[in-house]
């Protein structure tokens, strides 16, 4: 199976310099294909320490130019925030840069400074991101983009230089809410599972879209890609240190940054669900759900976290994962052994996993 590498350009505390973050993840970046990493991945993020990487396709150009066969991911561009025109160009260029390399990871946002930062209402964002990516979707295939609906109304134009090539099977979208789950089976792409709630309810989306996918595509849906933080140690008590250090500490700024506690979302139309997640989260307190947070993610010595990841392969026939090794506050020293120690012990484990094997399409319910 292919793994890929995530970077999160994070400072969360400013005990060092945003000069020396760059400098630390892009060495990570510019060793990954050597390391046997087969993709490079980044989230788009504006305004805050919690993640700086307000232009990806920069970034993944960048990247392009250090590597010969390693493919370059989003996870995600925020379709909401940006003009459909310059996210196409953008990847249409990437994908010419790269010769094909490129991999576009969509959706429609959640962090609320970032939308306020651009001006968006929340609220719009959901009818936002389909008419942008339908639009985008069609121009990325055509070279055309012409659109005409109640946000988008883009006359038509082409693009220039043309599609290096068709980007159908390289479109990934993350989807937590139920609704979103099934608009992503509407538009044609694949799933990209980013951990925030139990197993259990995963297993369930994933479920649903796979069935949604057949009844609207007619043909089996792509396999999902797995997001995961990892933390590996020989030293098991060591690993279990860096679960409690810095998987906790990754997930109180995810849950800060992205107003995990807000009850308000309940009024804010798209985001309901993280309204009932808000008041779950004044139930349970915000120290138990931080820790929830970190228990979906990876941790222990290499052959538990391989063991941790085929058994997540199993569970939802993950077709590739996406392995985050710097993150939280974890110093620069530590990320760099994490991710050396996983490269080295783990990686080709993932690597052997077949994975070619295709999902058996749901059974077509029969006339009533």
């Amino acid at each position: 199976m292919e793994v890929g590498l995530g970077l999160t350009f994070q400072n969360l505390n400013e005990r060092v310099t945003d000069k020396e973050v760059f400098r630390h993840e892009l060495a990570l970046a510019a060793r990954a294909e050597d390391q046997g990493f087969d993709s490079i991945w980044t989230p788009e993020h504006h305004f805050t320490g919690y993640m700086m990487t307000p232009n990806v396709p920069q970034f993944l150009s960048w990247v392009a130019g250090q590597t010969r066969r390693i493919k370059l991911g989003t996870t995600v561009t925020v379709l909401p925030w940006q003009n459909p025109v310059r996210i196409a160009e953008s990847f249409i260029l990437l994908d010419h840069y790269s010769e094909g390399r490129a991999i576009l990871g969509i959706g429609r946002g959640l962090g609320k400074e970032e939308f306020d930062g651009f001006g968006v209402p929340m609220g719009e964002a959901r009818k936002r991101f389909r008419e942008y990516a339908e639009a985008l979707l069609a121009a990325l295939e055509t070279g055309v983009m012409e659109y005409d609906g109640t946000y988008l109304k883009q006359p038509r134009v082409e693009l220039r230089p043309r599609p290096y090539a068709s980007y159908r099977g390289r479109v990934f979208a993350s989807a937590v809410s139920p609704e979103s789950v099934k608009l992503m089976a509407n538009l044609d792409v694949g799933l990209m599972i980013i951990a925030q709630k139990p197993w259990d309810r995963v297993e369930e989306d994933i479920i649903s879209y796979r069935e949604r996918f057949f009844a609207m595509q007619g043909q089996p849906a792509p396999k999902p890609v797995v997001v995961a933080f990892v933390a590996v140690n020989e030293d098991a008590a060591k690993a279990q240190e860096m679960r409690d250090k810095y998987l906790v500490e990754y997930a109180r700024s995810t849950s800060s940054f992205y107003q995990f506690a807000n009850k308000d979302f309940a009024s804010i139309e798209g985001y309901e669900y993280y309204g009932a997640l808000a008041n779950s989260v004044e139930k349970h307190g915000i120290d138990r759900f931080n820790n929830f947070l970190a228990d979906l993610q990876i941790w222990g010595r290499p052959e538990e976290v391989i063991e941790k990841l085929k058994s997540m392969v199993d569970r939802f026939d993950v077709g590739s994962f996406i392995i985050y090794t710097q993150f939280g506050d974890m110093p620069f020293e530590v990320g760099r052994e994490n991710y050396e120690l996983f490269a080295r012990k783990v990686l080709p484990h993932l690597k052997d996993i077949d994975v070619s094997a295709p999902i058996v399409s749901p059974p077509v319910p029969s006339a009533a």
